[in-house]
């Protein structure tokens, strides 16, 4: 899971990124908006936390115009704590609002909370994938799969960003069918789910395994 943190103060950067690496995540820290706004041109973190006062501008106005167009889930992070400014920033659609000296612990916590509500959808390039429906969307529009399409694509969710052996999937197929199939069949299974999909999500790795990555 990628995080972006738009701040200048680089101790807190330094903190934030040690922290939040020993939880799992990847941190990228950006100290101006332009440098922020430049990165998201190519990239999209999963979440962005956003200091207000920052060198070249206004967060608030960063959030309105930038951030809500892409809708990035957002912590703003800021020693801006009065009431009117706290408001604003949640009634213009911020996810969350803390303000400083703050504790690490606690912006962790509000991060996981943030995440694990997004992380029963997961989208990859224009495949879209319901964890709670086990529905598959191209372009938000379902696709038709069968049921062991499904579960084979759900095994690749749910390792997302690492491989998923060969052996694990037949393991997987053997539990759901009760039938041996041999490799040449796992290929034939694969090569129908990606012309379904009709999108290069699913990366084989000739003899191992296949695999899905976040963008």
């Amino acid at each position: 899971m990628k995080i972006l943190l738009i701040e200048d103060n680089i101790n807190i950067g330094k903190s934030l990124k040690e922290s939040l690496e020993k939880n799992g995540y990847e941190l990228i820290v950006k100290t101006s908006l332009s440098l922020a706004r430049k990165y998201l041109e190519s990239f999209k973190p999963n979440l962005i936390i956003l200091d207000i006062s920052l060198p070249d501008g206004n967060g608030f106005d960063f959030f309105k115009n930038v951030i809500k167009k892409i809708n990035i889930p957002t912590i703003i992070l800021t020693a801006f704590d009065s009431e009117e400014d706290i408001v604003s920033g949640l009634n213009m659609g911020a996810d969350d609002y803390l303000t400083k000296p703050f504790s690490i612990k606690e912006l962790i916590a509000r991060i996981n909370k943030i995440l694990k509500i997004n992380k029963n959808i997961i989208k990859v390039k224009d495949i879209t994938y319901d964890f709670d429906k086990m529905i598959v969307y191209k372009n938000n529009l379902p696709l038709s799969l069968t049921p062991l399409e499904l579960q084979l694509l759900n095994l690749l969710f749910l390792n997302l960003n690492h491989v998923v052996s060969r052996s694990m999937i037949l393991d997987t197929i053997w539990n759901l069918t009760g039938n041996d199939v041999d490799d040449h069949t796992v290929t034939v299974y694969f090569n129908r789910l990606k012309k379904k999909l009709d999108c290069d999500i699913i990366k084989t790795l000739k003899g191992i395994g296949y695999r899905i990555d976040e963008e």
